[in-house]
């Protein structure tokens, strides 16, 4: 079995059903040995699920120990009841586990509205507990027990050095609709054996975030649940890193970024109804945050992922998109590609439009991966980013997701 979550120093775990939902799994629970450094990041969104106001609160101190995640339920919009559901859920697993209940995040998928089912939640928390296990199934199970709408579960490792001592990172990622991160239902659970500093980690998480899973698109839609949580127990015995000038930040960095990319696209790959991975790049870009405007826009625009599920080469819906984004766009400047993995062919010269051949463009429009590159020839910035083609498969499952 490949290595996952519970390969991390002193994490055990459990994924188990509920009752919540008739068929699948629906309750996870991941625990650290020993309280470790925590960072979260949340949804934007104005209107927000009880669990993340819980978590917002717990993750304050930079401290967690346990996560404890369910399924079928959103618990957003739900009022004290909801409210009260989200504290229930750290409470029992905190008095199960014997630790303060500070110590305890807690995350909800599903649908959102329904009354939230505390009893039965709270009652399979009690029950699972003794079952956490260090064994690589354990982790499975969890990855399988966050799902939702999707058809697969999301999971990544990594191993590296860190001044000669062995670290370990593992981590799970649910969503398949609602994704337009803003820090879609999306979650990330990552944890890892390092030995760093809270806030530094904080400062890290948000960064490795915003160049991962606030780069990916689905339907346009930030949920009401977003959260990526990271806990770093420093079980591996490395020195404490407390700033960007010790041994083992940059390992640690790209690893973090290596990971939560990994995730991202799995989710994006994972898109409801979707046909095509696309990935977008803008290059020679004035700064990051124009490039990452950019393709938030583009890879957001219904017409340009529409164009993409027909492999319809109608590239003026690009540049379009990208005179929206809000940031200055000289498109007669801009060159742009289209194409698949290996090769792309280039549409638009310095504003001018690029002859090509238009039978062999849809050949390569009918891959399932597809690459958009637009170089702005502005600057020496560069992003990348990832969405799904919009299908009609999109709008049937959603038009009857609830009934």
């Amino acid at each position: 079995m490949l290595k996952n979550i519970t390969n991390v120093r002193g994490i055990k775990c459990w994924g188990a059903h509920t009752g919540v939902k008739s068929m699948r799994r629906d309750l996870a629970i991941i625990h650290s040995d020993v309280p470790a450094s925590a960072a979260a990041v949340f949804t934007l969104n104005e209107v927000v699920a009880e669990p993340i106001k819980v978590s917002k609160k717990h993750v304050a101190d930079g401290k967690a120990q346990a996560i404890v995640i369910n399924a079928g339920n959103a618990n957003a919009c739900t009022g004290d009841e909801g409210r009260h559901g989200a504290e229930a859920m750290t409470e029992a697993l905190a008095e199960e586990l014997q630790i303060d209940k500070k110590l305890v995040l807690v995350a909800s998928t599903g649908v959102i509205g329904e009354p939230f089912p505390t009893e039965d939640i709270v009652e399979g928390i009690r029950e699972n507990v003794k079952k956490l296990s260090y064994k690589s199934n354990a982790g499975s199970l969890v990855a399988n027990a966050i799902l939702t709408t999707d058809t697969f579960p999301k999971e990544g490792f990594v191993e590296f050095e860190v001044d000669g001592y062995e670290v370990n990172m593992g981590g799970v990622a649910k969503g398949s609709g609602m994704i337009h991160p803003n820090m879609g239902t999306m979650l990330a659970f990552i944890v890892t054996d390092i030995a760093i500093e809270p806030k530094l980690l904080k400062k890290m998480v948000k960064e490795s975030v915003d160049k991962s899973f606030n780069m990916i698109t689905v339907d346009g839609d930030t949920s009401t649940n977003d959260m990526v949580a990271v806990l770093a127990n420093g079980l591996a015995n490395n020195d404490l890193i407390k700033s960007k000038k010790d041994v083992g930040y940059k390992s640690f960095k790209e690893n973090l970024d290596e990971m939560m990319i990994h995730l991202a696209k799995l989710i994006v790959s994972d898109g409801e109804g979707s046909s095509k991975f696309i990935e977008y790049v803008v290059k020679k870009a004035p700064d990051e945050t124009t490039a990452r405007k950019l393709i938030r826009e583009i890879s957001d625009s219904s017409l340009v992922k529409a164009a993409m599920f027909g492999r319809d080469p109608n590239w003026g819906r690009i540049i379009c998109a990208a005179g929206n984004a809000g940031v200055p766009f000289d498109y007669q400047k801009a060159d742009l590609y289209l194409g698949d993995e290996k090769r792309q062919l280039q549409v638009l010269d310095q504003g001018v439009p690029v002859e090509y051949d238009r039978n062999y463009m849809k050949k390569l429009l009918r891959e399932s991966h597809i690459h958009v590159t637009l170089d702005l020839n502005n600057g020496r910035a560069k992003a990348t980013g990832w969405g799904s083609d919009l299908t009609t498969d999109y709008v049937l499952f959603n038009s009857v997701y609830t009934t």
